[in-house]
């Protein structure tokens, strides 16, 4: 049984380093990612910050402040 054992896993060794072989061959052929990863990247980058560009410079917001002692009411408008 240990020689077929052992002449069995030969074949199966012989078959992975076929492949190998094979697809080490094989050209390359460029992926969606390789051809315009970059650029989506980088167009993505610049439409979220002007996105929050836009939105942190708009709207007035004070960060962090407190309003405590700082607000006055307003007269009544009639």
């Amino acid at each position: 049984m240990f020689p077929v054992a052992r002449a069995a896993q030969s074949l199966v060794a012989r078959g992975i380093q076929h492949t190998a072989v094979r697809q080490a061959h094989r050209k390359h052929e460029p992926t969606f990612h390789d051809k315009y990863g970059t650029m989506f990247l980088l167009g993505g980058a610049a439409m979220f910050s002007a996105v929050w560009g836009y939105v942190l410079t708009q709207l007035n917001i004070e960060w962090g402040f407190s309003p405590i002692g700082r607000i006055t009411p307003r007269e009544w408008r009639e």
